[in-house]
């Protein structure tokens, strides 16, 4: 019943359904209500109560990147109710550093550039052996990594041109 109201955008429904459960221990401790709770938190304003939430139960990491969303739209939202305006790319940023995802919604590995500390070591090592991987080496290593055969391809052409001196370009 949560997931449903939840995908149709109906979280006024969803608060009703959610307050109409009986108190048991059992229900609480339910994931798919925990998110569910955490959806109507957000849409009410009620941040704190949003953050414990996400803080009290290590979530599916299924659903983590929803979670996240949820986690750092409402830090912004608390800061521009404070600020008086929109914030800008500097100031999310800021914000991220400030309030780190808890470790019950993230996996704790550090993203850069939108690659995985694991993936990037991944093609670290492809590339020490070899600068030019085959397509079927590409392959392999987009399905290891869980990136895409682009993403794969675009690392190698730009490594190659970052190890490129200045002198040796045309």
């Amino acid at each position: 019943m949560c997931e449903a109201l939840h995908q149709r955008g109906d979280v006024e429904r969803l608060a009703t359904f959610l307050w109409s459960l009986p108190p048991s221990e059992l229900l609480r401790g339910n994931e798919s209500i925990l998110r569910a709770r955490a959806v109507v938190a957000f849409h009410r304003g009620s941040f704190h109560e949003l953050y414990a939430i996400l803080e009290s139960h290590s979530f599916n990491p299924r659903w983590h990147t929803d979670l996240q969303n949820l986690w750092f739209r409402a830090h912004y939202n608390e800061a521009e109710k404070i600020r008086g305006r929109p914030l800008g790319a500097v100031d999310k940023y800021r914000l991220r550093k400030k309030y780190p995802l808890p470790k019950t919604i993230w996996d704790g590995e550090e993203t850069v550039y939108c690659f995985k500390e694991r993936s990037r070591n991944a093609l670290k090592e492809c590339y020490a052996r070899n600068k030019y991987p085959t397509p079927d080496e590409k392959r392999a290593l987009a399905k290891r990594t869980g990136l895409t055969l682009t993403q794969v391809s675009n690392w190698f052409k730009n490594r190659r041109q970052r190890d490129r001196t200045p002198q040796s370009r045309p």
